[in-house]
């Protein structure tokens, strides 16, 4: 058979490249809901299970930009068909996994890989599409995808979990993925590559500050906040990000651009974004835990339990963006998070015995939030930076978004061990549970608590209640924490966004190009 027609050749290629964004932002938050079945069969406390969702986001968070520069410097088609096999790769080692360490090395995997071929995607698509109509047409479809795997991926994971175990929601991606790396060698343009610094020491300087700060927040609980390796990670984690700021604003083409803050309206946006990640993320993070492992609800179960927030989601969307093309970004942005406050903080009030009609009101709440924040945010930024900057500045955005989610599991994860431990110590001690024996209970609830095997085995009832009770107690400090959080960051962005200087006439509101907002809102 000859070479594809053009046109076959271009919806290939729009194909191979929506897929794998699909499979990129899935990846998100697929693992969510098969976390409890994780610490079952591979023996996993939250701490491991932290590791497991830390995992891929850190790696991607960290390599992200680094991976846009490598793609211009050695071609975007050769990174992203290098990206889509190392996630293809990281997936069948995660799967496969016998212990969590291997599990954790699979999700990083993927995570280098998804960093790789997440940024020449929009790239790849623009020089794939050359009319202006149908190259919308072509941006609007990938970017719908892109936020479909991230708000589907738990109604997908829970059935498969529940039916074909959680290594099915990694094996799922090899055979699709074998397929993509094919398809993208035939169909994808060669773009030629350019010449482009690439800021090798903001790499290394923040991969390994944020990894040791990930360490001592997911770490610090169990061993110990003043164990030396918990310690001694944190001050270096501290004094590696400080030499990392510092080196991006000596450099004249940085990783990260820090001198967007300067103006107001844009650190509003960026604020944003990090910040409903940091709260959202953790909230991902903790409901299907909540569910299954206190509740008692199967994966199935907790996967459609969240269907009200993914339809809040599409609602709010497009809302959002009607809203802040006729008021500016900022009522919509600020609604948005003082809805993901009041959200949080509401689920905080149901604990174990709570009904799902109860608290349905709130994953509505939280839905509607973080729809309604996505599209201004990037409107926000967007709209005030000069056109040589938007690839920049969209870069930008999604860093700071998968970040805020890897710091906001991580700290918030670190509220809920924390308290957990306590209350779970004192409360087995007045229970006569032997000295020894209260560090592995306290450390494995997920699946000890339920009988799912594990050094502990099945626990007593009293002992079962406690750890229950401890566990509710650690998430809903959690949830308030975060709540608190989102709050002083509705008034502080509503504040910096009054104050920011009028948009200069070449950057008129609600009218940024089709492609910006569509890879601003890639992740």
């Amino acid at each position: 058979m000859g070479e594809p027609s053009t046109r076959r050749r271009q919806q290939l290629a729009l194909l191979t490249l929506c897929v794998a964004m699909f499979m990129a932002m899935l990846d998100n938050v697929v693992v969510n809901v098969a976390l409890p079945r994780i610490g079952q069969d591979l023996d996993a406390g939250v701490s491991g299970l932290q590791w497991v969702a830390e995992g891929y986001s850190l790696v991607y968070a960290a390599l992200v930009l680094t991976g846009g520069a490598l793609g211009d410097r050695h071609g975007r088609t050769r990174m992203f068909v290098l990206g889509l096999g190392l996630f293809t790769v990281g997936s069948a080692v995660a799967a496969l996994a016998g212990t969590i360490g291997v599990l954790v090395g699979g999700r990083m995997v993927q995570g280098v890989g998804a960093a790789l071929l997440t940024p020449g995607s929009l790239t790849l698509l623009s020089h794939v599409f050359t009319g202006e109509r149908e190259r919308a047409r072509a941006i609007g479809l990938w970017s719908g995808v892109s936020a479909l795997g991230l708000s589907i991926g738990p109604v997908i994971g829970g059935p498969m979990v529940e039916h074909l175990g959680w290594a099915s929601v990694f094996w799922i991606n090899v055979p699709i993925g074998v397929a993509g790396v094919v398809l993208a060698a035939k169909v994808l343009p060669g773009i030629p590559p350019r010449a482009r610094r690439i800021d090798f020491g903001g790499f290394v300087l923040s991969a390994a500050g944020l990894g040791l700060l990930v360490y001592a927040l997911i770490e610090g609980p169990s061993r110990g906040w003043t164990d030396v390796r918990v310690a001694g990670s944190g001050v270096l984690a501290v004094v590696l990000l400080a030499a990392f700021l510092l080196l991006e604003l000596r450099l004249a083409e940085p990783m990260l651009e820090l001198r967007l803050f300067r103006d107001g309206g844009l650190s509003a946006g960026l604020l944003s974004g990090f910040m409903v990640s940091f709260g959202m993320f953790g909230a991902l993070f903790f409901l299907p835990l909540l569910m299954q492992s206190v509740l008692g609800w199967s994966p199935s179960g907790a996967a459609y339990g969240g269907l009200p927030m993914t339809a809040m989601l599409v609602v709010a969307g497009p809302l959002s963006g009607r809203l802040a093309a006729r008021y500016g970004p900022r009522p919509p942005m600020v609604l948005g998070l003082a809805l993901c406050a009041v959200g949080l903080g509401g689920l905080s009030l149901y604990g174990d015995h709570a009904r799902y009609p109860e608290y349905l009101w709130t994953l509505f709440v939280l839905g509607f939030g973080m729809g309604l924040t996505f599209t201004p945010v990037s409107i926000a930024v967007l709209q005030r930076v000069a056109p040589a900057q938007t690839g920049m500045a969209s870069a930008t955005v999604n860093t700071l978004r998968e970040l805020g989610g890897v710091l906001g599991i991580a700290v918030l994860g670190a509220v809920l061990t924390n308290r957990m431990s306590d209350r779970l110590t004192a409360a087995l001690h007045r229970l006569g549970v032997p000295a020894d024996a209260v560090g592995p209970v306290a450390d494995a609830p997920t699946g000890a608590a339920h009988g799912g095997g594990g050094t502990t085995g099945t626990l007593p009832e009293p002992v079962r209640h406690a750890v229950d009770g401890a566990f509710i107690d650690g998430i809903h400090l959690a949830l308030r924490c975060g709540s608190v959080v989102l709050a002083v960051t509705a008034v502080l962005v509503a504040v910096l966004l009054g104050r920011a200087r009028p948009l200069a006439p070449a950057a008129p509101a609600g009218e940024p190009r089709a492609e910006e907002l569509a890879e601003a809102r890639s992740s």
